[in-house]
């Protein structure tokens, strides 16, 4: 299927939100939506025994897990089920945008005092808050104590921003005068989020790979009961980005395989999907749409992965995570464990 590109850009994109009439919250996983609907993922339940109580209308969800949401929406909307839920848009009666989120933290209308900080931190160092973003459970206002922060930075602001982070990290572990310390993962978190992502990489693998992208930080003692908070620095394209950005183009899936080859391109690594252009006999690129594996490998490197192999015409595709968890397929930098055994 080819996606038609939205007028003006009125439809949802990359790491919004929208809720529809009967109260269901969706996250929106792409740029371009087709002329039937908006392609999406059921991530919250309405539910009057659910664990999370709404911050924006008191009503009580249940987090729909990957396998849950594919199930409920079977039963309730099969007419809305491909490979992505696509959602009618005369069901939707709400847009959650990002960078409103931030727009109420700074304003007092909504509150979460490590993300208060985290904002101010990246406007300290220049960067507008009109480029900035809160996703996840915060932009569906459904977060609780264990909620991470899922921060946007839009465009090429975003490379910046991780250059920022980095520098906060070096900065906060000289200095006590900040509100909440700003550091890497302590070895706990990143235990917790190797668990969390499924991989079947090695720790050490896993571990090797996230702490070169440089994209996660953790608030010391900022959550409920001196708890550490963990965030993510996420990318989504700006809107002078989608003016040259065409629309997935969809082909048939064939089989599973293993490949090596050089990365050529890595410029859109952390989007989602996650981008590499690769030199291969067959294989022209890299899709990688779990999140694990964004960032996963610089320009230059070699690279081995497993995944399904999708055609397009002429062309040809890996495709990782076919699944939520894609427990099978991976990807790993050669060049990056190699330094790593030289070292």
């Amino acid at each position: 299927m080819i996606q038609s590109k939205p007028e003006e850009f009125k439809d949802p994109i990359l790491r919004d939100f929208f809720v529809t009439k009967n109260g269901l919250i969706f996250s929106v996983p792409d740029y371009f939506h087709p002329p039937e609907g908006i392609r999406s993922v059921l991530r919250y339940i309405p539910d009057v025994n659910g664990p999370r109580v709404s911050q924006i209308n008191g009503k009580r969800y249940r987090k729909a897990e990957f396998n849950e949401s594919f199930d409920y929406l079977k039963e309730k909307h099969p007419d809305w089920v491909f490979d992505v839920a696509i959602v009618p848009r005369s069901e939707i009666i709400e847009i959650l945008k990002p960078n409103a989120v931030v727009k109420d933290i700074l304003s007092g209308k909504r509150k979460n005092s490590a993300a208060f900080e985290l904002i101010h931190r990246f406007m300290e160092a220049g960067i507008s808050a009109d480029a900035m973003g809160i996703t996840g459970s915060i932009l569906a206002g459904l977060e609780n104590d264990e909620s991470d922060i899922d921060f946007l930075v839009y465009g090429t602001d975003w490379i910046i921003a991780k250059d920022v982070l980095t520098e906060l990290k070096k900065e906060d572990a000289d200095k006590t005068d900040f509100r909440y310390q700003i550091s890497d993962l302590d070895n706990e978190m990143w235990h917790t989020v190797y668990k969390k992502r499924k991989s079947p990489l090695s720790f050490n693998d896993f571990f090797n790979h996230e702490i070169r992208k440089g994209n996660r930080g953790m608030f010391v003692g900022a959550g409920a009961d001196g708890k550490n908070v963990y965030f993510d620095l996420l990318f989504a394209r700006s809107k002078d980005q989608l003016q040259s950005t065409t629309p997935i183009q969809r082909g048939t899936d064939t089989e599973k395989i293993i490949i090596e080859a050089v990365v050529t391109n890595a410029d859109f690594a952390f989007d989602s999907p996650a981008i590499y252009l690769i030199n291969h006999d067959e294989i022209d690129e890299i899709y990688s749409y779990t999140h694990t594996y964004a960032g996963q490998a610089l320009a230059g490197e070699k690279i081995r992965a497993r995944g399904i192999v999708e055609v397009i015409g002429n062309k040809k595709r890996l495709v990782i995570g076919t699944s939520r968890e894609a427990e099978d397929e991976w990807m790993i930098s050669l060049s990056l464990l190699e330094a790593q055994d030289i070292e």
